[in-house]
């Protein structure tokens, strides 16, 4: 499919006056989404509690973990999401939790974010 980026501007949830933009590379296979700890910093985001995460290599660390207002422009809306504290570095990543808060998912063919229906359930009951 390839790997695409999206600009995401990110928001302290407590303080809306802080917050930057940047741009993310879309990762389908990464289950929260990964921010270099010090921007979630310079915004005043606090960790809320850690979570153990596997990272692509195959190493497996125990990182900060946190909430943040995630906008995207071209979907028009702000959502709360999950994101790590990742290392300095790192790259930001978009991932799965973002993507599904958002109810998009990437289009392969266009390489653009595109809605997709939520599901609600998983079975029926019978009377």
């Amino acid at each position: 499919m390839g790997m695409i980026q999206v600009p995401v501007r990110v928001t302290n949830p407590l303080d809306r006056t802080k917050s930057f933009k940047d741009n993310f590379w879309v990762d389908t296979g990464a289950l929260y989404s990964f921010i270099p700890e010090k921007r979630l910093e310079e915004i005043g985001l606090a960790p809320i509690s850690s979570r153990k995460i596997v990272f692509a290599d195959g190493r497996q660390e125990k990182r900060r973990f946190g909430e943040a207002v995630f906008s995207i422009n071209e979907l028009g809306e702000s959502v709360t999401c999950p994101v790590i504290f990742a290392p300095e570095n790192s790259l930001y990543l978009l991932g799965a939790t973002a993507l599904e808060n958002f109810g998009v998912d990437v289009d392969p063919v266009s390489k653009k974010l595109k809605p997709i229906l939520g599901i609600i359930g998983g079975f029926l009951s019978s009377k």
